[in-house]
């Protein structure tokens, strides 16, 4: 069988990249958007682009029953926990609806060809485990118990717990891909980004001040090229209905980040803590067991932090940014 992918949220930088991985295979790929987050000028004319507000139903229905992908990359979302405690109600909105949307849609469609049965990724995150972060002495596995700390975590398990639903009740395909901390090119409001844009704002403009939060929680981070590599291995090999984590092996406190780059910055700077950048609650550590994708996939890191925030950092000199 042909495979044919969509991607929704292709708007985002997780999306972005997938869109650019399955191009460079020669693999028919239809995305989605809705207020990206990205420039969509780094993927026109490698897919099909759709605007979609997945908060919709027929939008999604639509775009499913004219392409009948075979593999869903559902990443269409309100993906930043701090933005949570502003928005909440529109982050259970996007990322629950939205996630109903999907499976409803391929309910219908299935009503009419019921052969149709794509592979379903669904874009969960190491957010669904919160407090037992703080509980755990070794990396979680995906049989700790889910204990979110903001509203972003909440509607992460919503989006986790229905997959799991519609495969049980329904038989409809899906992977639950529960992500832990990832950056690359393109991303924004994570620390990584955050610095690398404020250091290349530096360069450019002049200034000092690098802004802090806290400097003392510890993340396991991967590269968004690695997690889009583990992501297309669970569609060909993962099983169907399971949840598996994706979390990098090494664990980096935020003033690691902070060392390499200055290894990298073009200007010496200093660091100033803000009390705006300190969250009401954060996990003190977040890392992952992906021992079970490793051993379904075989999948393996290929990009050392270093070489992410290298990246990042050149992509970011190339853009036009405005003084800060």
């Amino acid at each position: 069988m042909e495979r044919r992918v969509l991607v929704t949220g292709a708007g985002g930088m997780v999306g972005s990249h997938m869109v650019e991985y399955f191009h460079n295979q020669h693999i028919p790929i239809i995305g989605t958007y809705y207020k990206p987050t990205t420039d969509l000028s780094d993927i026109y004319g490698l897919a099909k682009l759709y605007q979609c507000d997945v908060r919709y139903f027929l939008n999604i229905y639509n775009i499913i029953n004219k392409f009948l992908p075979t593999e869903i990359y559902h990443l269409a979302a309100q993906s930043y926990p701090t933005v949570s405690w502003d928005k909440p109600q529109e982050t259970l909105d996007i990322n629950i609806i939205g996630t109903v949307n999907v499976f409803e849609a391929i309910k219908m469609v299935q009503k009419t060809n019921p052969e149709y049965n794509p592979m379903v990724i669904v874009a969960c995150s190491s957010a669904e485990y919160g407090k037992t972060l703080e509980q755990l002495e070794a990396p979680v596995t995906e049989e700790a118990p889910l204990l979110p700390l903001h509203p972003y975590g909440v509607s992460k398990v919503g989006q986790d717990l229905l997959s799991y639903q519609y495969y049980i009740n329904f038989g409809i395909r899906c992977i639950r891909a529960r992500i832990f901390n990832t950056t690359g090119p393109r991303k924004k409001n994570d620390v990584c980004s955050d610095f690398v844009e404020r250091i290349v704002s530096l360069e450019k403009y002049g200034g000092r001040d690098l802004f802090v939060g806290n400097l003392e929680s510890k993340r396991a981070i991967t590269d968004v090229r690695d997690l889009v590599s583990a992501l297309s291995l669970l569609a060909l090999y993962g099983q169907p209905g399971e949840a598996y984590n994706i979390s990098g092996k090494n664990v980096y406190k935020i003033m690691d980040i902070v060392n390499i780059l200055r290894q990298y910055a073009k200007t010496p700077f200093s660091i100033k803590v803000e009390e705006a950048l300190l969250r009401p609650s954060d996990e003190k550590v977040i890392c992952g067991d992906s021992q079970k994708l490793i051993k379904q996939t075989g999948w393996q890191q290929q990009y050392a932090l270093e070489m992410t925030i290298a990246d990042m950092l050149e992509y970011e000199r190339e853009r036009k940014l405005p003084p800060k």
